[in-house]
């Protein structure tokens, strides 16, 4: 036996467009204009979900955006809410959070497990004696959690995001809405009108009034004739923020659009929300909210097939109540209020309602369905029906209005929060109820948002009694007290009112204690219908006044997103952008491969070496320790640093002394954070008395440039420093190896590049074709070297220049594996170690500190732990067992240590060495070079590995710098 049925005309659905679609693998009828929920409805479908804690039965709720319990997964987006999906043919619906099947769940065992699953019972029930009680229960809790399931599938739909501008935004198309988007329109406003429905209309849609429908085609076909003004629909505003910046989302059929817009104002007409009533067993399916009721009958010509029963302590049900009276159904009303006013008693007794005054639900009696109330109070009597309709009111949605920080005000007369000052704000989300008096709202407040005198035609409309006020005096009053076990306030987190008395008893008296507690509008639909019902329950069990207890914090988003709205079009290779050097397109055309550096795509090793970098980067380290290679360094932050106080800014940024740093002459720097640590390391060259040129690593160089600016900025405001970024301005190559100033004196015969002319960490700069060349011998691999910096247009031309200067030398280019092995070899850091917890002693460069001079991070530098004998530092690692490898991220052991736990250490760096025929590594061990000599275990547990290591000095080669000299 079915709850509802649907009459064969009426509605807003378009009989003539049948469309059909699956739930749960069944085929179901519909039409276009239903929603996924309607259909349901119409079909008989009354069991729509399981609830998360306790697996009861659950139906449809609502009609709107605050459904909790009719939750699918449709195209592996679980968590959806039927009442939120416009009916498509095909569309295939999956109920959540049932095992083996809706029907029948087997985990709603739950229910009788109840009196352990009350407030906080996580907190509670699975704690014991150590943490070992707690791991136990964790993977079976965590397996129970949740409705619907993520998928592990490729996401399908498409995410974009738009960003555009208005005069004015609206926030909902109801009466008010229309209205002011209307009268802000013929002023010649740009007006963007969002509405989250498919279509445009707000309560309208729901009323049974043929001049309102007139009023709402007129309105909306003049609006769509104005160029500046946009309609939105099945558009959610999502947030507000700094800077007249809203954030919204419209769902298309293919995915979803965010659209970001700066509006000049902001006009709140966003509605209200009903307030279900709290008494036993109101979450039976059947069970709904009267406005619900109203739109189904109404929009969608579904109605209850018999029997209605409504629950209220307010005027509004009573609309429900006379419609669903005239489409022939019986329909009995019980008031919690004594004394009804008597012009709804004269109407009841005209649509031939039965009204029980005074009286409320004390029970629902049925399983997964409704087939009875049983009342308390003035009335004890029961009732068949075949849904209960309840209204405890209605909520203004405030939320945007307090995503601002404006905290909403509460209304005694409703019952419920309004927005705060600072807002324009028209229709129900101020507490006005009645239609005529948001249209007016509408236009009031677009009035201040244009400054005219324009005026919407005057809508004649009939005397529509108890939608123009209500009468709320208690929503507590509607609580079962002696049988609240199972009567909910928050029917998706399963939170009862119980549950609200025994956080009282238990101290968590603050609202926001009281959310956490017991997951009270945690849910997806954020408390919608349950918020207000708490937040009075704890008020009257405190006593105070709901004003006095408050409510909780509203953020953005207001309804949920998926990750993939969030990201947009910002996955994978568009996550962030993809930074290519100028000589990219060289490396593709001859023979180099790419890897991921960051943010930079960077050539890995070349084809001429070998096929894998196993074997290219090992020939490629060949030729430079024994010819001359070339490689590109574009990707180096180079931070061009001007002014009379420049010298004094470097000085105090790095901790070795600059202030005395010849012109021409470049120096090896190190720069600490406040708090000691190794910020980064580079070079820095001095151009001319008031100019230098610094270099900084690849990975730190936004950092880095932030970092200084910062300084600038903040701290040092009265030194006269300009830095400028020149890292996408200018390129640079690193020509290295025994025969490089042969190569370069080859491509600059003009240029002595004697020893005597330009010594090592000397810096020159001149003009070839007709461009300014920077030249600096510098050398990170420990062979003679230089490094060739020019502006990039010309990178690729001198690049190329080099290798054909130079190609009787054998000069070929090397790639990144090769150039960071050859800083291994040397003993240089090569990037792991620079990862923001290791200080200048760890990577064995504190004698490079100044003693007398004051620099960034001196003071903390010396803190007792970072000071510890025991305290890691780097040292060198040689293989031990040349049929084994080393690999990066050991863990580093004694050799008498029991292999468990952190151990003294771990590999940063690990490369094969040309120069000993061995793998090396760099690695940071407790008590560094004091254990120089000692044999040692790397343990990599991810393989089951362990090797055999010994400490040695870092500098594998060349201790004495003779090669850098040379």
């Amino acid at each position: 036996m079915t709850a509802f049925k649907r009459f064969s005309d009426g509605g807003r659905i378009s009989r003539d467009k049948p469309l059909s679609f699956s739930f749960d693998g069944k085929r179901v009828p519909g039409f276009e204009g239903d929603t996924l929920a309607s259909a349901l409805l119409a079909s008989g479908q009354t069991l729509m979900g399981r609830s998360f804690k306790y697996h009861r039965p659950r139906g449809l709720m609502s009609a709107g955006i605050e459904e909790p319990n009719a939750l699918f997964t449709i195209s592996s987006h679980p968590n959806i809410p039927a009442t939120t999906v416009p009916l498509m043919d095909g569309l295939k619906a999956l109920s959540q959070n049932a095992f083996p099947s809706l029907r029948f769940d087997m985990m709603a065992i739950n229910g009788l497990l109840s009196p352990i699953f009350g407030a906080g019972f996580y907190y509670k029930t699975f704690m014991g004696p150590t943490k070992r009680s707690w791991m136990f229960f964790e993977p079976f809790i965590r397996r129970a959690a949740g409705l619907g399931k993520a998928s592990v599938t490729q996401d399908q739909n498409r995410y974009d995001v738009e960003h555009s501008t208005c005069d004015c935004l609206v926030v909902g198309s109801g009466p008010a809405g229309l209205a002011a988007a209307l009268t802000a329109s013929r002023s010649g406003a740009s007006v963007t009108l969002a509405e989250q429905d498919f279509e445009i209309g707000g309560s309208i849609l729901s009323a049974q009034s043929s001049a309102l429908e007139e009023w709402r085609k007129a309105t909306l076909g003049e609006l769509l004739t104005y160029p500046g003004a946009r309609v939105m629909t099945r558009t959610t505003v999502q947030g507000l923020y700094d800077g007249s910046q809203a954030l919204l989302a419209t769902h298309t059929n293919t995915g979803m659009v965010m659209h970001v817009i700066r509006y000049g104002a902001v006009i709140h007409a966003s509605g209200a929300t009903e307030r279900p009533l709290v008494f036993s067993n109101n979450d039976r399916p059947g069970v709904m909210l009267a406005g619900a009721l109203r739109t189904y009958a109404n929009r969608f010509a579904v109605v209850p097939k018999a029997r209605a029963f409504f629950a209220t302590n307010n005027n509004s049900a009573y609309l429900a109540a006379f419609d669903l009276a005239q489409k022939g159904v019986a329909v009995s009303v019980a008031d919690l209020r004594p004394v009804l006013p008597v012009g709804i008693l004269s109407r009841c007794a005209q649509e031939g309602v039965m009204v029980f005054p005074g009286s409320g639900v004390d029970d629902v009696i049925g399983g997964k369905q409704v087939q009875a109330v049983r009342l308390s109070g003035r009335h004890s009597v029961t009732v068949d029906c075949d849904v209960v309709g309840m209204s405890g009111g209605w909520s203004p949605n405030v939320h945007l209005t307090s995503h601002g920080g404006v905290k909403p005000v509460y209304m005694d007369m409703i019952a419920a929060f309004v927005p705060g000052k600072g807002h324009l704000t028209a229709g129900a989300v101020n507490g006005t109820f009645g239609t005529i008096a948001s249209i007016g709202e509408g236009e009031t407040a677009a009035r201040a948002v244009i400054g005219g005198n324009t005026k919407i035609q005057d809508l004649a409309l009939p005397d529509i009694g108890p939608e123009e006020g209500y009468a709320i005096k208690s929503v507590w009053s509607a609580v079962s007290k002696g049988r609240d076990a199972k009567a909910f306030v928050d029917f998706q987190g399963d939170v009862t009112a119980k549950d609200v008395k025994q956080t009282h008893q238990e101290g968590f008296l603050s609202v926001e204690h009281m959310k956490r507690y017991t997951t009270l509008g945690m849910g997806t639909d954020q408390g919608k219908t349950s918020n207000i019902n708490a937040l009075a329950m704890m008020a009257d069990l405190r006593g105070l006044t709901l004003n006095e207890a408050g409510t909780t914090t509203f953020r953005p988003p207001y309804s949920p997103l998926t990750i993939g709205a969030i990201a947009g079009r910002s996955v994978g290779k568009h996550f962030r952008p993809t930074r290519r050097s100028p000589l990219h397109q060289w490396h593709e055309g001859n023979g180099g491969v790419f890897i991921a550096a960051g943010l930079w795509q960077r050539a890995w090793y070349y084809k001429w070496a070998g096929e894998t970098p196993a074997t290219a980067y090992i020939k490629e380290m060949e030729l430079v320790r024994k010819g001359v290679g070339i490689a590109d360094v574009s990707t180096l932050g180079k931070i061009d640093v001007q002014g009379p106080d420049a010298a004094e800014f470097l000085n105090r940024v790095y901790v070795n002394g600059f202030a005395k740093l010849p012109i021409g002459k470049a120096r090896y720097g190190v720069m600490l954070n406040d708090d000691g640590v190794v910020l980064d390391d580079g070079t820095t060259s001095r151009i001319a008395d008031t100019q230098y040129y610094m270099t900084t690593t690849t990975a730190q160089a936004g950092e880095v440039m932030s970092w200084l600016e910062y300084l600038l900025q903040c701290h040092w405001t009265d030194l006269k420093v300009h830095v400028t970024s020149l890292t996408d301005q200018w390129g640079g190559m690193a020509v290295s190896g025994p025969k490089s100033r042969e190569a370069l004196q080859l491509a600059f015969p003009d240029e002595d590049l004697s020893n005597e002319a330009l010594a090592y960490m000397g810096v020159r700069d001149f003009s070839f074709g007709g461009t300014t060349i920077r030249l600096m011998r510098l050398s990170f691999s420990g062979e003679l070297a230089y490094e060739v910096h020019c502006p990039n247009d010309y990178v690729t031309s001198l690049w190329q220049h080099i290798l054909k200067s130079a190609e009787p030398l054998g000069i070929k280019p090397y790639g990144l594996e090769a150039l960071a092995s050859l800083r291994i070899e040397k003993g240089h850091i090569a990037g792991w170690e620079l990862d923001h917890i290791n200080t200048l002693d760890d990577l064995g460069l504190g004698k490079m500190a100044s003693k007398e001079k004051h620099y960034i991070g001196k003071e903390l530098r010396f803190r007792e732990a970072l000071q510890a004998p025991d305290r890691w530092s780097l040292v060198g690692l040689e293989l031990m067992e040349p049929d084994k490898k080393i690999r990066g991220g050991s863990i580093l052991f004694a050799a008498s240590d029991e292999i468990k736990g952190h151990g003294r250490g771990y590999v940063t760096s690990v490369t094969w060495s040309t120069e000993l025929n061995k793998f090396i590594a760099l690695g940071l061990y407790n008590g560094g070079l004091k254990h120089e000599g000692e044999e040692i275990i790397a343990a990599f547990p991810l393989k089951n590995e362990q090797v055999r290591l010994k400490i040695v000095s870092p500098h594998f080669i060349d201790k004495e710098g003779a090669r850098l000299h040379a």
